[in-house]
């Protein structure tokens, strides 16, 4: 099954069932065109995953990590399916990267990896929007990745039985393809993650993994119009514009 937060014509907040094109919810039909698509969740933290593709750490001159490269974005970088984001001002390198993104379905601390399939609610896209400029000279990455609009993420939770394990990554930017991989080719895979996370951290229902992105990240500029496309879950479209 696949879910989607949306508002109603009413202005409520609904959680539905999204089948054939259209969202059903208490009875009535919507057309995903008529109402506001929102972020599938409402995530207290997103967790994210660097370097987890090796071609990724390739591309970028550096090692692959010994373990989990973890760092975080809070909620006010969450973006939804249909949102226009505005790139950080005055930067020179602004890049996508398009990543599967793992919802957390229960509040949970220290999961074992063989239990960790019990805790996820299911899948999303999320595009890992990275400002290269300040990310280069941070430690923390709060100014590179935590800025508002930095993680657009929908436009669904797809549950585990939808996505398989070597399901496609893939990432356009105004139609041209940049990134195609699967995430067989995880270093890290996600029960791997959800307790390397969890030894650190409790995650609460809805928080957010982002898994790490593959290789083919590019630029972002004024205009592009991006789709973050994941088998199984759909499509996350997305434009950017500049200030």
């Amino acid at each position: 099954m696949k879910y989607v937060r949306f508002r109603d014509p009413a202005g409520s907040v609904r959680r539905g069932e999204y089948r054939d094109g259209t969202i059903h919810f208490g009875g009535s039909e919507y057309d995903p065109a008529d109402v506001d698509v929102l972020p599938p969740t409402s995530p207290s933290k997103i967790v994210c995953i660097g370097r987890n593709y090796a071609e990724h750490a390739d591309e970028r001159g550096e090692d692959v990590p010994d373990r989990p490269l973890l760092f975080l974005k809070p909620p006010n970088a969450l973006a939804g399916h249909g949102d226009e984001i505005e790139l950080p001002a005055g930067k020179e390198q602004v890049e996508h990267e398009a990543e599967l993104g793992v919802v957390i379905g229960e509040q949970c601390r220290n999961v074992d990896a063989d239990d960790a399939a019990a805790v996820i609610e299911g899948y999303t896209c999320v595009n890992d929007i990275s400002n290269r400029d300040d990310q280069r000279v941070e430690q923390n990455w709060v100014r590179g990745k935590a800025f508002d609009g930095a993680a657009p993420m929908g436009p669904v939770v797809a549950t585990p039985d939808e996505v398989p394990d070597d399901a496609r990554v893939e990432l356009r930017v105004n139609g041209e393809p940049r990134q195609d991989s699967s995430t067989e080719l995880l270093i890290f895979s996600i029960p791997e993650l959800i307790a390397e996370i969890t030894e650190y951290m409790t995650l609460e229902a809805g928080d957010v993994i982002a898994t790490g992105t593959p290789a083919g990240v590019g630029p972002l500029a004024d205009g592009d119009t991006v789709e973050v496309e994941i088998e199984g879950v759909g499509t996350l479209e997305h434009d950017v514009r500049a200030p």
